[in-house]
């Protein structure tokens, strides 16, 4: 568990489903992250999450207002095996979703900044890389402030994406 200013990471859980399903269900949030979630696309990615952390030590946290325990959203890093080659999947990729009753509220900064502190301080520090849709403005500036700076343009699901990178 981390525990910031205002927020309270925890590695992700099954019991996390009707949050994370609430977010996924919402078209504002799942705009440039593949589209409105299914219960069932909920379940595996959820479920996906929850592996990592069985199988890496590591993964994408749930994360929580510290007063009154509200669901923010998930972030952390993590191995998605993307397909898009060495130079992308073979290093711990950042990622994020944050409910809309979260946006513009500086969670992802505190969260994420956190999720990777404790990263680096659990293994060496090392590069790490995201994948970003161009037109999503807001999380291309919450990676930029993180450290992230793009190094490719690929194809991802039949859609243009930068991939970014961020060196130790």
């Amino acid at each position: 568990m981390i525990v910031t200013e205002r927020l309270i990471l925890t590695p992700s859980a099954v019991s996390d489903f009707d949050d994370c399903h609430a977010m996924r269900s919402d078209p504002k949030v799942m705009h440039f992250i593949g589209g409105v979630a299914s219960e069932e696309d909920t379940w595996i990615r959820l479920l996906r999450n929850v592996g990592h952390w069985t199988s890496f030590g590591y993964g994408l946290f749930t994360v929580r207002e510290k007063e009154g325990g509200r669901f923010v959203g998930e972030g952390g890093l993590a191995h998605f095996r993307r397909g898009l080659g060495a130079r992308f999947d073979d290093y711990p990729e950042g990622a994020w979703a944050l409910a809309s009753t979260a946006h513009g509220k500086g969670y992802g900064m505190e969260a994420l900044s956190a999720a990777h502190e404790w990263f680096f301080g659990n293994r060496e520090a090392g590069r790490t890389v995201c994948l970003i849709d161009p037109e999503n403005v807001p999380s291309v500036r919450l990676g930029e402030r993180l450290g992230y700076r793009p190094f490719e343009q690929m194809t991802y699901r039949d859609k243009p994406m930068t991939l970014f990178e961020r060196m130790p």
